[in-house]
Parts: structure tokens; sequence; C-alpha cells
């Protein structure tokens, strides 16, 4: 950066434009020509102007994007949180699930055995059920086969006969 000096010869204050159009050089003998130093001097503060006015637009320019990166840093990390956020919850979803998966499999698995249970009591009920029927008609077979074995023995026997007619008898005198 250009500085300009003071009486003093000492350089304190970044160089302007008016400084380049109002800087008066000593006059020597033979010196510079007054209008080809003048115009020059025009020029070169213009250009200096131009630059200073770039210069000016360029930092806010850049000012502008700081912010705007600053913003997107910002959005990133929401961003980057919401994912977080999103992956922890899923996660915790996951689990859950598990859980819940492992808790509907064991209560499955308790009803099931409750059935089978069941089912094994109820079938041994009706075998028991089963061998006791078996039993009452062997029990009852063999009555039937005793009664009916008594009933042929009877007959059998002639003397059914003679009894029978001996009531006949009695039944007539009595008449």
């Amino acid at each position: 950066m250009v500085r300009v000096e003071n009486y003093a010869g000492v350089t304190d204050l970044p160089l302007t434009p008016i400084d380049i159009q109002n800087k008066e050089f000593s006059r020597s003998m033979r010196g510079l020509s007054a209008s080809e130093v003048d115009e020059f001097l025009e020029r070169v503060a213009k250009d200096f102007e131009e630059l200073i006015k770039e210069n000016i637009s360029a930092k806010e320019q850049m000012s502008q994007l700081k912010e705007k990166l600053s913003h997107y840093h910002k959005l990133e990390e929401t961003l980057h949180n919401a994912i977080v956020v999103a992956q922890e919850t899923a996660e915790e979803v996951k689990r859950n699930a598990s859980k819940e998966a492992d808790l509907i499999r064991r209560e499955a698995e308790k009803d099931a055995n409750r059935m089978l249970d069941e089912a094994r009591y109820k079938a041994s009920r009706i075998l028991a059920d089963q061998d006791e029927v078996y039993k009452q008609a062997q029990i009852y077979k063999m009555r039937f086969r005793s009664l009916v074995e008594a009933q042929l023995a009877a007959l059998e026997m002639e003397d059914w006969i003679t009894l029978d007619e001996q009531s006949e008898e009695e039944a007539r005198r009595g008449a």
C-alpha cells in the first residue's frame, strides 16, 4: 500500500485518490512537463479510485459470502445433528421392535406350550376314559356272560318244568 509522506517526511496515512490529484511536485530547472505530470496523476487517481471501489465491493461480497458460508455451516451442523438423531431414533426403534418381537415370540411359545399341555391332558383323559369304558365293557361282558350261563344252566335243569306244572295245579285248586 502506498503511503503519503507528511511535511516531516513520515508516512502515516494510506494514499487516496484526492492525495494523488492534489500532489504538487517541486519545480526544478529543466524539470518534468507539468501538463504530462498532471495528466498522468489524473489517470493514476481515476485508476486508484476504481481499485478502491472494487476493493470495497470485493470486501462486501466477501462479507456476504462469509455470512452465507456461516449459514451453510450452521445448516450442515443442523443436518448432521438431525441425521445423528434420526440414526439414534432408528436404532432405538429397531431395539424396541426386537424387544417387542421377543416378547411376542415368548408369549406365542407360552401359548403354544399351554395348548400342548391342554391337548396332552385331554388326550390322557380320553385314553383314561377309553380304558375305563373298556374295563366297564369287560365287566358288563363278564356279568352278561354269567347271567347267560346262569340262564342256560337253569334251562338245562328240568326242574323248572315240574315247578311250572305245580304252580298251575295250585292255581286251579285255589280257584
